[in-house]
C-alpha cells in the first residue's frame, strides 16, 4: 500500500510540469475569438470622424500643427528658414517645400509661435529687442510669439506682428526684419503683406482642447463624451453579433480630473461608464493606449501637437507611459469586462526604435501582470517595419500576449487603381498570406485591431461593398485572437460599422 502511494506521488510529481505546461498553453488560446468594433473619436479626438466638434473654434483653420507657407506679395517669393533652421529667415524661394513650411503652436486665436523644419522657433535676434528675424531657439517664449493679422476681405492675405510691436517685412529677398509700422492698406507693393497658404493640418485632442481654450474646452469635451457613446451603443453591439469593443484612450486620462494643459478632465468618468455598460450587456473591453506622451507616430490620433514624434526617446518618457498602463489596469482589473490591455497603438518606425519599444513592452507587460493574471496584453506592430515578426522573440516569452496588425486597402499607391475584384482578391491572397505568416501554433496570438470596408474604388455598388466586407470578415476571422472594425460611428458612412450594419452592408 505504501509502495503504491509512493508510486502515485512520484507519478504526480513527474506529471506536474506537463500539467502546468498544458495549463500555460491553454490560457494562450482564448475561449472565443474577438469580434469587436473600435470606439474611435470618443475619448481620443480625431477631427475627420466628427468634424463638427471644431466648428465653434475661432480661426479654426489655424490650430496647433497647421503647416503654413508665406509668400511675399512684393517679391512673389516664399519665406524660408535658411538651412532649415539655426540662422536667419529669408524671402527668396520661388517654390515652397520643407524649409519654407512653418508649423503653428497656437497661443490663442490670433497669437502663435512658428516652428521650422529643424524644430527651432522663429524669433528676433536679440531677445525681442532686435529686428532681424531668425530661427535659432529650441524653446519658445515671449520673443518667439507673433500675431497673425488677417485682411477681413481676403483671409489668406496677412501681416505678422512681431513681439516688439512691429510687423515683419521682406526688406529684401535676403533680409526679413520686424520694423514695419504698417498702415491700413494691403497694397501689392507693401513689403509687410504676405499670402498665407495652409498645406497641412492636425485635428486631434491637443488641437481641440487648445483651440477652445481653458474656459470653453471643458464644456465642449464633456458634452461630447456624454453624448457620443451611450449605453444603448453597447446594447447595439451585443445584439448585432459583436462581443467586444476596443476603446482608444489618451495618456492624460491617468491624470484625471486635472490633466496637464490643454487637456481637460472627464474622460475617465466616461471610461468608467463604458465598463459599467459593458457588464450590463456582457461585452468585453480592450483598453487601447492610442495616444502616448510625446506622440508615438506624429499623427493627430496620437495627439501630436505639431506632427513631431517624440515618444520613447528617454527612459523618463517610457516610465511615464508605463505608469499610465499601471493606472488603467489597477482601476479595471477586477471588472469582468476587462479582456485585454493594448500597450500602445501604431508606433512608427524608425522614429520609435525596436530596442526602446521592447523595453517599454516588457515594463508595460509587468505593469499589467502586477494587477491582472487574466487580461491579455496586446503589442502593436511598428508601422513601417519590414519585419512583421520583429516582436515574436519578445512576445513568445510573455504569457497571453497578442500581436496587433492593422490592415487597410488604403493609404498606399498600391490600392489607388485597383478594381473591385482586385481589392477582394488582395484580401483573399495577400492579406490571408500576411496573417498566416504571423499566426503560428507556438507563437503569440494575432489580432487585426483595425480594418474597414472602405477603399479607393469610386462609385462602387452596395453589392461591391458587401463582397469586400465579407472577404475581410472571412480572412480576418482566421486570426487567433480576433478583429476590430474601425469604427462604430463616423460621418463617413462606410467607416461607421453602425451604419454598415443598419443598412445591410455588413451581416454578422
Amino acid at each position: 500500500m505504501a509502495i503504491k502511494l509512493l508510486t502515485r506521488q512520484l507519478l504526480s510529481l513527474l506529471l506536474l510540469p506537463c500539467m502546468l505546461s498544458l495549463s500555460f498553453a491553454a490560457r494562450g488560446t482564448p475561449d472565443f475569438r474577438i469580434k469587436a468594433v473600435n470606439l474611435g473619436g470618443w475619448l481620443v479626438t480625431e477631427g475627420w470622424i466628427k468634424p463638427s466638434l471644431f466648428d465653434g473654434i475661432p480661426n479654426n483653420d489655424l490650430l496647433d500643427g497647421t503647416q503654413l507657407q508665406f509668400k511675399s506679395i512684393k517679391f512673389g517669393k516664399y519665406l524660408s528658414a535658411e538651412s532649415g533652421g539655426g540662422t536667419i529667415i529669408v524671402a527668396n524661394r520661388t517654390s515652397a517645400s520643407g524649409w519654407e513650411t512653418f508649423k503653428l503652436w497656437r497661443i490663442n486665436e490670433t497669437t502663435f509661435q512658428f516652428r521650422v523644419f529643424n524644430e527651432q522657433f522663429v524669433g528676433l535676434d536679440d531677445g525681442g529687442n532686435g529686428i532681424n528675424v531668425v530661427a535659432v531657439s529650441n524653446i519658445s517664449g515671449t520673443s518667439e510669439t507673433f500675431q497673425i493679422v488677417r485682411n477681413s476681405d481676403h483671409l489668406n492675405r496677412v501681416r505678422i506682428r512681431a513681439p516688439n510691436g512691429f510687423f515683419l517685412q521682406a526688406k529684401t529677398e535676403e533680409s526679413v526684419t520686424a520694423d514695419w509700422e504698417g498702415d491700413e492698406g494691403w497694397r501689392d507693393d507693401d513689403p509687410s503683406v504676405f499670402e498665407m497658404n495652409s498645406v497641412g493640418e492636425l485635428r486631434g485632442e491637443f488641437q481641440i482642447t487648445n483651440g477652445y481654450g481653458p474656459d470653453k474646452a471643458p464644456e465642449v469635451m464633456r458634452k461630447h463624451w456624454s453624448t457620443y457613446i451611450l449605453e444603448e451603443d453597447f446594447k447595439f453591439v451585443s445584439e448585432n453579433g459583436l462581443n467586444a469593443v476596443r476603446i482608444p484612450v489618451g495618456w492624460w486620462i491617468a491624470s484625471d480630473p486635472n490633466p496637464p494643459k490643454p487637456y481637460v478632465g472627464g474622460s475617465l468618468q466616461a471610461l468608467d461608464n463604458a465598463f459599467l455598460w459593458a457588464q450590463n450587456y456582457s461585452v468585453k473591453i480592450i483598453i487601447d493606449l492610442h495616444a502616448a506622451p510625446g506622440s508615438q507616430n506624429g499623427n493627430e490620433h496620437s495627439s501630436s501637437r505639431d506632427g513631431s514624434q517624440d515618444w520613447g526617446k528617454t527612459d523618463e518618457n517610457i516610465q511615464e507611459t508605463v505608469a499610465v498602463i499601471d493606472f488603467l489596469t489597477a482601476r479595471y482589473a477586477k471588472n469582468s469586462s476587462l479582456y485585454a490591455v493594448e500597450l500602445i497603438n501604431e508606433p512608427v518606425a524608425p522614429g520609435v526604435t525596436l530596442e526602446n519599444l521592447q523595453k517599454y513592452y516588457k515594463a508595460g507587460y509587468e505593469a499589467v501582470r502586477k494587477h491582472s493574471s487574466n487580461a491579455y496584453v496586446v503589442l502593436s506592430n511598428r508601422l513601417g517595419s519590414s519585419d512583421s515578426k520583429e516582436l515574436f522573440s519578445l512576445a513568445n516569452g510573455l504569457r497571453d500576449s497578442v500581436i496587433d496588425v492593422h490592415y487597410y486597402n488604403l493609404f498606399s499607391d498600391t490600392f489607388s487603381n485597383m478594381t473591385v475584384q482586385q481589392n477582394i482578391d488582395f484580401i483573399y491572397t495577400n492579406r490571408s498570406a500576411q496573417l498566416n505568416n504571423i499566426t503560428t501554433s507556438n507563437g503569440p496570438l494575432t489580432f487585426v485591431g483595425e480594418w474597414v470596408a472602405e477603399w479607393e474604388v469610386q462609385d462602387a455598388s452596395k453589392e461591391d461593398y458587401q463582397r469586400f466586407a465579407k472577404a475581410q470578415l472571412e480572412v480576418y476571422g482566421q486570426s487567433s485572437f480576433g478583429w476590430a472594425y474601425w469604427t462604430l460611428k463616423n460621418v463617413n458612412n462606410h467607416w461607421s460599422m453602425e451604419w454598415m450594419i443598419q443598412n445591410g452592408y455588413i451581416n454578422l
